[in-house]
């Protein structure tokens, strides 16, 4: 089987579950089974994959999807443990004192405040955290979506602290070759992180800094009552400053702390600028933007929730210090349990490791070399809980108004449930291709090297498009590096170029992919109630990630071709 039909019937359940999504607008519920249904018929005709394996690699989609129903109900928990509280409506009040207008909320909520969750989190956590917040604060749930699904780009590679990096990148190309090329070059593996790192900031600064006037000139253009792409156009000064206040301190930490740091610090240092600034009224523009009356609304916009929580009660007059303390708490326990040790030194961390040890492991499934795993105290969604129980206390809710919130929650993880069953599975069938009977590479793989072999030179501006083809995939940064670092580091090598700049265009293309990565959107969607409406989000969400991508392939043919950067590793192999 030559490698264009191995590289079409890769592409071919892919392709159906888009076209059933985006093309037929199919709900995610029917289109991602039949999509699976697909990927085990070519795995086992095709590839000529065990039973076994493809049995244990659904098991091990099936781990992965109880983590991403963690996430959700804890996220959607918290939301509904504030309305009970009345911290929902204390919430709502605090922007009356920085502003009114939509398009500022974005920039705060969703752009700084979601990357600092991505900093903190990552694994789509911003998205569930930010979208019904959003919600809350008088968005339509279609449009709490769409951004959610937006945060999950610049902060992304740096997401988790640093996970994208230090596990995706290092152990994606952790081999002998590899560690002989690092002896040669005189490097250690950190070493070549921070070079990776060094560029991927700059790489992601220049593309992303944008993404919060993208996030407003598609609010104003699809939600709008006037449905224009240049209404949001009148804020540029502000969305510009907005994503250069994260971008600049993010190329800082990145360049001379590492790839921990860009995403967990670089948001919340460029949120207080922006507050501030928006406190004082600089770079806004005279006129305020809001959304047209609620009863005009289209239905494909709203999910019921938005009612809900239109005229949610006062409660115990919950201060707005208050209302916001658990979203501070998030953050400030994410960043806890993430740390190995306190920056800047030595001293190690404990809670991270305490939290892991708690695991669920499910080794050789089948006897297929297998394995899957789950760390529910280590998940956000455990954090998520222990925020909710320690606001229960603080905003002195009784127990019947929690267990009415605990109920709401749980019915919205019913319909996600029935998509991540199917999708994460699908993928975890892709990835585990590789041990096959055909004697050959895994399906991702297979689409990554047809496109390889037909490109050659131009191969600096496909680099992202693949990391973006594996999240996609995937829906993680992480394992789209895990899946393609080492072939793009080959690549490289067989191209003569520098192998630090193809593996960065891969981590920042990955991130891109987040934005239109199906069980991301899916889970998004899950927590605003909107599932079955996966299709309409990624019809918007790969405008901003062509857009991306497009940049990225430019940037990367600069530095190749033009600026000819080079790295130690050239020649070494």
């Amino acid at each position: 089987m030559n490698l264009g039909i191995q590289a079409a019937l890769a592409l071919f359940p892919i392709a159906l579950g888009g076209a059933l999504l985006i093309g037929f607008r199919i709900a995610a519920k029917h289109a991602m089974p039949a999509a699976y249904i697909a990927a085990v018929a070519v795995g086992f005709i095709a590839w000529q994959m065990t039973p076994s394996r493809v049995a244990a690699a659904s098991i091990e989609g099936l781990f992965i999807s109880f983590d991403l129903l963690f996430i959700i109900f804890g996220a959607i928990l918290l939301l509904h443990t504030l309305e009970r509280s009345g911290g929902v409506a204390a919430i709502k009040r605090s922007f009356h004192g920085v502003s009114d207008d939509r398009r500022v909320q974005i920039v705060i909520v969703a752009w700084l405040f979601g990357s600092f969750i991505e900093g903190a989190a990552g694994f789509g956590t911003p998205a569930a955290v930010a979208a019904p917040l959003l919600v809350a604060l008088g968005f339509p749930a279609a449009t709490s979506v769409m951004l959610g699904m937006m945060i999950q780009s610049m902060a992304v590679t740096f997401g988790a602290v640093g996970t994208p990096i230090l596990v995706g990148v290092q152990n994606g190309l952790g081999g002998e070759a590899f560690m002989a090329d690092l002896t040669a070059a005189g490097l250690t593996m950190n070493g070549f992180l921070r070079l990776v790192t060094a560029k991927v900031v700059i790489l992601h600064a220049i593309a992303g800094f944008l993404i919060p006037t993208w996030m407003v000139i598609m609010t104003t253009r699809f939600f709008g009552a006037n449905k224009s792409w240049t209404e949001g156009l009148s804020i540029l000064p502000f969305t510009i400053f907005g994503g250069l206040a994260f971008a600049i301190p993010y190329i800082l930490f990145g360049t001379f702390l590492g790839p921990e740091f860009p995403s967990l610090l670089g948001a919340p240092v460029g949120l207080i600028i922006v507050v501030w600034v928006a406190r004082q009224g600089w770079l806004l523009p005279d006129d305020t933007w809001d959304f047209p009356e609620r009863r005009t609304w289209d239905q494909s916009w709203i999910s019921g929730l938005e009612e809900e929580l239109a005229d949610v009660p006062e409660g115990r007059g919950i201060s707005t210090a208050m209302a916001w303390t658990p979203y501070a708490l998030l953050g400030v326990i994410l960043v806890i349990t993430r740390l190995e040790t306190i920056p800047g030194t030595e001293i190690l961390v404990p809670v991270r490791g305490w939290l892991q040890s708690v695991a669920i492991t499910w080794p050789d499934i089948l006897g297929s070399g297998i394995t899957a795993s789950t760390t529910p105290l280590y998940l956000p969604g455990f954090v998520l809980l222990v925020v909710v129980a320690i606001t229960a206390v603080l905003h002195r809710m009784e127990i019947s108004e929690l267990t009415e919130a605990m109920k709401s929650s749980t019915k919205v993880l019913v319909g996600a449930g029935i998509v991540l069953l199917f999708t994460v599975p699908m993928v975890r069938v892709y990835i585990n291709s590789d041990v096959n009977g055909a004697g050959i590479a895994s399906m991702p793989l297979a689409m990554a090297e047809w496109v390889a072999q037909n490109v050659g030179q131009v191969w600096p501006f496909f680099a992202g498009v693949t990391g973006a083809l594996g999240a996609f995939i995937a829906g993680s940064n992480t394992v789209s590096n895990l899946t393609f670092a080492a072939f793009q580091y080959g690549v490289a090598e067989r191209l003569a170029m520098s192998t630090v700049m193809i593996v960065s265009l891969q981590a920042v293309g990955a991130a891109a992919g987040n934005m239109i990565a199906i069980h991301n959107v899916v889970a998004a969607s899950a927590t605003v109630g909107l599932l079955g409406k996966e299709g309409d989000t990624l019809r918007k969400t790969i405008l901003p990630t062509i857009y991306y991508l497009l940049v990225l392939g430019v940037l990367g043919l600069l530095a190749i071709h033009v600026l000819g950067v080079t790295d130690p590793l050239m020649g070494s192999g």
